[in-house]
């Protein structure tokens, strides 16, 4: 049984141990290696408009705590290169007065931080249980078919990177995806092919949220059970007299 999680192989000595488990990209971010795209000679530093908003940031923590400023400024950071590279981490290291070493422990713990050149459209797939249960396996199917890669991917035009990931918080509109900073909920698989589809012609996403129209946000499917009347309701209707 233990072999089964530490991927022991039957046909590997004694002591030395083989994984059977496919990498994803939140397992390897913690590692850096130099790439034409990502080493520490490409400079970098923040546009006018977010050095005024880096400063606005670091403005709200006391000057012995600015340090707080880190994982908003990474963001930023990311924002305006489109991923997180060690040039980044290194600007923010120096902009905060803090040891690189510092950034770079917090850029590797979170999985919001994309330690690798991205495309245009971030396609996060949750697959945990209430996803999982509500057909997000033919969401990742059809997207997998229809941009031809696989998570951890992007298009050879830049356009999608796939990833898959754990929840993100709307279960009761499971399945869903996000599509860099917005859910699109309720899907199935054909309605998250006319997503890619609109993206690829250069449309933008304006309906976000529930994307079958049958409910404007979380309420039952069946339509709103609470907060009917502008007057608000009277808890004594919904709870027992002899409690």
């Amino acid at each position: 049984m233990l072999a089964r999680f530490i991927g022991k192989s039957t046909t590997t000595p004694v002591g030395v141990y083989a994984s059977t488990v496919s990498k994803r990209y939140s397992s390897i971010i913690s590692v850096h290696r130099d790439t034409k795209e990502d080493n520490p000679n490409i400079a970098f530093e923040f546009n006018s408009e977010n050095k005024k908003r880096a400063e606005e940031i670091i403005a709200k923590y006391p000057p012995q705590y600015k340090k707080g400023a880190c994982m908003p400024l990474l963001d930023l950071g990311q924002r305006q290169l489109g991923f997180t590279s060690i040039s980044v981490m290194n600007y923010v290291a120096k902009l905060l007065d803090m040891p690189p070493m510092r950034v770079y422990e917090v850029a590797t713990f979170y999985t919001m931080y994309n330690r690798h050149p991205m495309g245009k459209y971030n396609l996060q797939v949750c697959t945990t249980t209430p996803c999982q249960l509500c057909g997000s396996d033919s969401i990742m199917k059809a997207i997998t078919d229809y941009l031809k890669i696989k998570p951890g991917q992007t298009t050879p035009d830049k356009l999608f990177t796939l990833q898959e990931v754990e929840c993100l918080g709307a279960c009761v509109n499971a399945p869903m995806i996000a599509i860099n900073d917005d859910y699109h909920e309720d899907l199935s698989p054909e309605a998250t092919i006319n997503l890619l589809k609109q993206l690829q012609e250069g449309k933008e996403l304006t309906e976000i949220g529930p994307v079958d129209g049958k409910r404007q946000s979380c309420e039952p499917f069946s339509g709103p059970k609470v907060l009917l009347n502008k007057e608000p309701n009277d808890i004594r209707k919904f709870t027992r007299a002899d409690l």
